[in-house]
């Protein structure tokens, strides 16, 4: 037997396929929940970072849920040698364009760290698919493209937590029952191929009655294609290196106490992953694999690998199933299903997700049409500013009527008797504190002095939004930055659409500085995820909803400037209260197709900003 050790990193899997690290304290907090018992199958991960709130770790799946979006992301648990980066709690972090910083991806971290170790006065990441050059003298990342110098910062965190443990000494396979095998070649060493072997030789044990025979041809070939082969090619700048390029983690010392003692006890010892129809590489050792290069099918496998070997098998398990949205169970519920089950000590099993479908097939040039009804097939906006020359009194004028005898009632704003003076303590307008009006519409009455501060602090576009029943007097602007909004028709259907086309949405808006409409004015602003791409059915309500969405870009109602509440990334661009679906084939996210009331709910949400039949014909005008 063969001790092992190393320090442990839970990891998830972002959009752009890099695979980040959770927070040590973090990774602390889901070992601890592993370690507290088999029944254990999920991890509510705001119990140890409060921004991490909406998060459920299913262990059963491998998977991280947003709770409240339905947003699943696949998790996996690296090891790394105790010696490295997060052995020694050091964290290597980048200044990002907002004035914050981002930790590197635990590869990334680890080859900087061991080149700071070793006192070089620089190091080029270009050898693992980076096009930067980290300066140690001055602290800064230089792109070698564009010569752009960023900062970066060493500091020191709580430590990975450490696992040890025994691993049973790996062996070859024969190659038939009677056949001597060739000689043993060194085994795939990677934490996740070791984890998918011990699963196909517990599998194998059960299969022949327990008594450890050999595994068939098939599956060893099933084997070497999870765990051998030929290396990745180098990824373009900006992305992720895969496993194994970017440094080594030197020789595997590492699997948790968990294999140990499960592997040990019911299954035959680890066998090679090689075979004959998997030759060791030049150097003697067998080529791995980075998870990168494998497809969805065999990222589900290894989950499912792990998640096995974490959890103790024959412990029941209470499915939440309907992950897709596709039922009354949604998403969202489901998660909060999973929150009490797991307060409540029950085991929480997640069923596997169906495909995420974000994209529509490839399509050409000429297969791309204008939609009917709708000119052109291209609208940009620029920061238009709010027309002078009128004073806030006098814009309140069109929409007031004086009370001469206030109601013996609230103004729901200062929350002062409309009978006193506004008890509004900001800059002081210039309309006398006692005075009350009536909006004309919807009849609701507010001290003068309050709706004049509100309307200060607020666009200043010549409009007015009853804070009470939000009815809007005027027409009502954003403060949407510059950008362009593309559309036009592609020749395939949405689920739940199968007798019309599509119509493509796609919102490009690029970084810039904030103007003297938002938050921050003069700081900049990120645009993440850009462009975006929105789809809508090609039937006559889908037609109509475009038409009013383009009402709502042009008076810069799509998106604001804000704090993602996704990422909790401040001064970048947001979504502002109008739903898009953002995923074409699928409804994993909840932001997809097929569902039936989506276009109602839209049309309802322009509605509410002052967004109706009628706004086109006055746009027209």
């Amino acid at each position: 037997m063969l001790l092992a050790s190393a320090v442990v990193v839970w990891e998830w899997l972002n959009e752009h396929g890099r695979w980040r690290p959770y927070s040590p304290a973090v990774s602390h907090h889901i070992e601890a929940v592993i370690r507290a018992g088999p029944r254990a199958g999920s991890v509510v991960l705001g119990q140890a970072d409060r921004r991490l709130a909406p998060y459920l770790l299913d262990l059963h799946s491998m998977h991280q849920f947003r709770q409240d979006t339905g947003t699943i992301r696949p998790v996996r648990r690296s090891y790394y040698d105790p010696s490295s980066a997060p052995g020694k709690g050091v964290v290597w972090e980048w200044e990002n364009d907002s004035g914050s910083w981002t930790p590197y991806d635990m590869e990334v971290g680890i080859t900087i760290q061991h080149a700071y170790e070793k006192q070089h006065p620089w190091i080029d990441l270009t050898s693992i698919g980076f096009c930067y050059v980290i300066d140690f003298s001055t602290m800064g990342q230089i792109n070698r493209q564009t010569q752009r110098k960023r900062r970066i910062r060493r500091r020191l965190d709580l430590v990975y937590p450490l696992v040890t443990g025994t691993l049973p000494k790996s062996q070859s396979w024969p190659a038939s029952p009677g056949v001597s095998s060739s000689p043993p070649t060194p085994p795939c060493t990677c934490p996740q191929c070791l984890l998918v072997m011990s699963v196909k030789a517990a599998v194998a044990a059960g299969a022949n009655g327990g008594t450890g025979t050999a595994v068939p041809q098939q599956q060893q070939r099933k084997a070497t294609a999870l765990s051998g082969g030929p290396k990745p090619p180098v990824p373009a700048p900006g992305l992720k290196p895969p496993d194994g390029t970017a440094t080594t983690r030197g020789p595997l010392k590492t699997l948790a106490s968990q294999v140990g003692r499960r592997q040990a006890a019911s299954t035959p010892a680890l066998s090679s992953a090689s075979s004959a129809t998997s030759p060791p590489a030049a150097n003697g050792k067998v080529s791995r694999a980075s998870l990168n290069t494998l497809n969805r099918t065999h990222l589900q496998r290894l989950a499912i690998a792990q998640s096995r070997v974490l959890i103790a098998s024959g412990v029941p398990t209470v499915p939440v199933k309907n992950l897709n949205g596709s039922s009354p169970v949604n998403p969202a519920l489901a998660g909060i299903t999973g929150i009490l089950m797991s307060a409540a000590g029950l085991p929480v099993c997640l069923t596997r997700p169906p495909k995420l479908v974000l994209h529509p097939p490839p399509v050409s040039k000429s297969e791309i049409k204008s939609i009917p009804g709708v000119a052109n097939t291209c609208r940009k906006t620029t920061k238009k500013q709010a027309k002078k020359g009128k004073t806030p009194e006098e814009v309140l004028k069109k929409y007031l009527q004086k009370v001469r005898h206030p109601p013996d009632e609230d103004c729901t704003i200062c929350m002062e008797r409309l009978s006193t003076p506004s008890g509004y303590k900001g800059p002081q307008p210039v309309v006398k504190p006692d005075l009350v009006g009536k909006l004309s519409k919807c009849g609701h009455i507010y001290h003068l002095h309050c709706l004049v501060a509100m309307y200060n602090n607020g666009n200043k576009d010549g409009s007015l939004q009853c804070p009470t029943c939000k009815t809007i007097y005027g027409v009502k602007t954003g403060t949407q930055p510059p950008g362009k909004m593309e559309y036009h028709l592609i020749p395939h259907s949405l689920p739940g659409h199968p007798d019309c086309k599509t119509i493509r949405i796609i919102y490009n808006i690029p970084p810039g500085v904030q103007g003297p409409e938002h938050p921050n004015p003069g700081k900049s602003f990120t645009a993440r995820g850009f462009p975006r791409h929105c789809y809508l059915p090609d039937s006559e309500k889908g037609r109509k909803l475009l038409k009013l969405l383009l009402v709502a870009w042009d008076r810069r109602l799509i998106f604001a400037i804000g704090t993602s509440s996704t990422t909790g990334e401040s001064d970048t661009v947001i979504w502002n209260e109008i739903h898009h679906k953002t995923e074409f084939g699928s409804n994993l996210t909840g932001h997809g197709y097929p569902d039936a009331n989506y276009l109602d709910n839209v049309l309802a949400e322009l509605a509410v900003q002052g967004i109706t039949e009628e706004s086109t014909a006055q746009e027209k005008d």
